[in-house]
């Protein structure tokens, strides 16, 4: 028998959502990974500096399956919550995390590190990323897309504006690189499958990726998570388009 709708939404309501780890999904909703695997990428390239730097970590969970770490690793992140876990993650491994406010200046010198990585960051700050590089040093970085998983956000929310739906474009990251002094070497986006497979998926997803529907509760939409709910039912999973993109961007040596 399938369970019910209180009981998904019930049981997806209860799990925590601090970090990064999306594992509570697995048999109930699947998502398309890139080609470039970031994970491997990084890492490759994590072996081969001296001093990197990992923004926006959440919980240090992509950062600490890399094989080996540089001899100076640090880590950011900006929720309470994730530092805590991010901290206890990687600080075996050798890596130092820093709690920052993700806006206003990185707390490093000019020209502290060979690599700078990160992974869905919320926003960018180029300039600051330019200053803490050292001359040759690179940004490497995979960036949610233009309009990504826009068919569960509109569900929800309606039709959005062209300049919503376009916004975190490529084409502006290399123009925001390049405004501060950066090359972009590297630039490839692909659009993704992705199913979520109950009602008590599209909820913890909701949930942890808090800017898809803001202010989102299931109080407030209950009315449509019931009717998607029986829509999944009928119909099989909720598919959506997930969009990323890899991103690399040198400073001039």
């Amino acid at each position: 028998m399938s369970r019910s709708f209180e009981e998904l939404v019930g049981e997806a309501e209860a799990v925590p959502v601090d970090g990064w780890d999306f594992s509570w999904l697995d048999g109930r909703a699947t998502e398309q990974r890139p080609s470039w695997g970031y994970q491997r990428t990084i890492g490759e390239r994590l072996a081969r500096v001296h001093a990197a730097l990992d923004l926006q970590t959440g919980g240090g969970e992509v950062l600490a399956g890399v094989p080996a770490l540089p001899p100076v690793m640090v880590a950011t992140e900006g929720w309470p919550p994730n530092v805590a876990l991010a901290t206890r993650l990687l600080h075996p491994l050798g890596a130092v995390v820093v709690a920052d406010p993700e806006e206003g200046p990185l707390p490093f010198a000019a020209e502290a590190f060979d690599l700078v990585t990160s992974r869905h960051p919320v926003a960018v700050r180029w300039a600051e990323i330019a200053r803490v590089l050292r001359p040759g040093g690179s940004y490497l970085a995979q960036h949610v897309g233009p309009a990504s998983v826009f068919e569960l956000v509109e569900y929800f929310l309606g039709p959005q504006p062209e300049a919503v739906r376009r916004g975190r474009h490529p084409d502006d990251a290399r123009r925001e690189a390049a405004a501060a002094g950066l090359e972009v070497v590297d630039l490839r986006l692909e659009s993704l499958h992705t199913e979520f497979r109950d009602i008590g998926a599209v909820v913890w997803f909701l949930r942890k990726v808090i800017w898809m529907v803001p202010g989102f509760t299931v109080e407030r939409y209950r009315d449509r998570l019931l009717e998607l709910h029986r829509r999944i039912e009928a119909e099989g999973p909720f598919t959506a388009r997930t969009t990323r993109y890899l991103i690399e961007a040198r400073k001039p040596a």
